[in-house]
Formats: structure tokens, C-alpha cells, sequence
């Protein structure tokens, strides 16, 4: 017997909705186990002290942990394209930076992702000054004398970074360009390490990031000369920045959460409010400021607003990095 046609139409339509309806409700039921942020630097390091910050509080709001996995190499490549090529499931995130997500984008010859449609942006964490600290007995106390040191000893010395192509190497290059030294470069696997170093007085040099800097600084094991943004930080309000001191840079450090692409909108909006509730919680706030992290403002926090604020980033650096000459395989 034929069925009638609108209660075939009916029946056929409900059909074809199950798959939609199951694959909503399963993104909806995210997470169902431990969720793991890539973090795509050593320990110790600005990214590392972030996301270990907000983990736990973020797996509190999700129900499940969040666990921090260390997947580093390739001044973080290496750790951004494994988060790239992972299912896009919501079960492994990446916590990005101006050098994984900007800088390298341009730096790369052949760059092995694509920042604006290789990933799902979550939202934007953090921006953080880079600044100028030297070993503790380099013989400098202000950016001029710093200038005039580096420019008789260039031949001598030596700075070091994160990675060819992070944050803190570009801000050194663009520190270099400007005064007019060619100074030799320490690669590291991390911010935490290169400190370490510097500390020690192997290297004479670093751009580090406040977050990786200010404990040494409080804990007067380093010497600390400037701020390389345009303004003074309030973490560190008697630090005169570079332009006060008379020298055109600026240079910030930002960290910010991506999915890989295709990863479902429901799981996106997921993430993304558990960030956002872990960020507004008071004890989020406090700590991250004791690492000399301020959070961004609410209306910079949304997945649409790190996109647009990705591409710019892109365009920002592309000029000081062709000027610069670096380049990476």
C-alpha cells in the first residue's frame, strides 16, 4: 500500500534530520573525557605559566580536565601543526602567540599551516610587553648606555631567544636594526630556558616577555633596561618604555586559543566560555597578575575578533621581518 505523499515527505524529512540532531547533541554533550591544550614551548616559559594557570579553572567549567601537553620544537611549529592536523573534535586546543600565529607566517618560506583557515580561533587571552634585560653585570643601566656598549662590543656578544621567528627574537632584531648592531643569536626551546642562561651570564642579552622576565627582575638576578612597547606597563610602571628613551620600536607579546578547523560552532562557543569563565574568575585575575599578565578587555574575547585581529597581526610584522632578512626553512 502506497503511503500518502505528505506523510511520506513527513517521514523522509525526519530521516534526514537524524544525523544533523545526533551530531548536535554529541557536540553539545562536549567534553566527555580530559581535554589536552598544546602548549608548543618548554616549560617555564610565558605560554606554559598561562596555560597552566587557566587549565585547571577551565576544566572545572567543562567538567573534565584539561590537561597541558608540552609538544615543542620549530620555535613552536611543531606543536601548532599537530594541533592543526588533530581531529577537530574539541579534545586538543593550542595555545597560540603573535611568533606560531603572525610572525612565522611571513618568516616561513614555505610556511606548513595556514594562521586564517588551517584553525577555529577561540579567543584572544592576553597581550604582554617584551622588554630589554641584559646579565646582571653588563655594565649599562639605561638604554643609551646599553646603545653605546652594544655598538663597541657587537663583535663579543651575544642574545638569545625562544626560537628564529618568535616574539622575542623579532623584538631583538627590530632592537638591533634600530640601534644598528649585528649581535649573534641563541636559539633556545623556550623562554624559561634562554632566562636561565641569561642568568647564568652566558648569553648578555634577551626581548624577553614580562611574564618570563618578572621574577628574575623582583628577584634581582637580572637587569632589566626598557619596555619595548610604546607605553610603560603597569606590572612594571618605573620602567621607562624605548621611545622615551628616545628609540622607535614596539613591540608586544599575545597569547590566544585556536581548535583546529572544522571543529563543530557548538564546540567552539564551549571552549570559548570556558575560557572566558576561567579568565573572570578573581583568583584567575590575580595570579595571572602576579606573572605580570593582564587579560584583555571582554569586547577583544570572542572568536571574530581574534580572526580580524590575526590577519592584522599578519600584516604588522610582514614589514620589519622582509626588512630584517630572516628567514626560515
Amino acid at each position: 500500500m502506497t503511503l500518502p505523499l505528505r506523510k511520506f515527505l513527513r517521514l523522509a524529512a525526519g530521516a534526514a534530520a537524524l544525523p544533523a540532531l545526533s551530531y548536535f547533541a554529541w557536540a553539545q554533550a562536549y567534553p566527555t573525557r580530559p581535554v589536552t591544550v598544546v602548549v608548543t614551548f618548554a616549560p617555564g616559559g610565558a605560554n606554559d605559566t598561562v596555560a597552566r594557570i587557566l587549565a585547571s579553572p577551565m576544566g572545572e567549567s567543562l567538567g573534565q580536565s584539561v590537561i597541558v601537553e608540552n609538544v615543542t620544537g620549530a620555535s613552536g611549529i611543531t606543536g601548532t601543526l599537530h594541533v592543526a592536523k588533530s581531529t577537530p573534535d574539541g579534545y586538543q586546543f593550542v595555545l597560540g602567540d603573535n611568533g606560531t600565529f603572525a610572525i612565522n607566517q611571513t618568516a616561513q618560506k614555505r610556511p606548513l599551516y595556514n594562521a586564517l583557515t588551517d584553525f577555529e580561533p577561540v579567543g584572544l587571552i592576553a597581550e604582554l610587553p617584551l622588554l630589554l634585560a641584559t646579565r646582571k653585570d653588563l655594565p649599562v643601566d639605561n638604554l643609551g648606555e646599553f646603545i653605546a656598549y652594544a655598538m663597541a662590543n657587537q663583535t663579543r656578544m651575544q642574545y638569545g631567544s625562544a626560537g628564529v621567528g618568535t616574539g622575542p627574537h623579532l623584538a631583538c632584531v627590530m632592537l638591533n636594526s634600530a640601534i644598528g648592531v649585528d649581535v649573534t643569536h641563541i636559539t633556545y626551546r623556550g623562554g624559561g630556558p634562554a632566562m636561565q642562561d641569561l642568568i647564568a651570564g652566558r648569553i648578555d642579552y634577551l626581548c624577553p616577555i614580562i611574564t618570563t622576565a618578572l621574577p628574575q627582575i623582583e628577584g634581582d638576578k637580572v637587569k632589566v633596561i626598557a619596555n619595548l612597547g610604546k607605553n610603560r606597563s603597569s606590572f612594571l610602571p618605573n620602567l621607562a618604555s624605548a621611545h622615551e628613551q628616545g628609540l622607535d620600536v614596539d613591540a608586544n607579546f599575545w597569547l590566544a586559543f585556536f581548535l583546529p578547523k572544522g571543529t563543530p560552532a557548538p564546540i567552539v562557543n564551549r571552549l570559548h566560555d570556558a575560557f572566558v569563565a576561567a579568565i573572570e574568575a578573581p583568583s584567575v585575575k590575580a595570579r595571572m597578575r602576579e606573572v605580570g599578565t593582564g587579560v584583555v578587555s571582554r569586547e577583544r574575547r570572542s572568536p571574530e575578533y581574534l580572526q580580524k585581529f590575526v590577519e592584522s597581526e599578519i600584516e604588522k610584522w610582514a614589514a620589519p621581518i622582509k626588512a630584517s632578512g630572516v628567514s626560515m626553512d
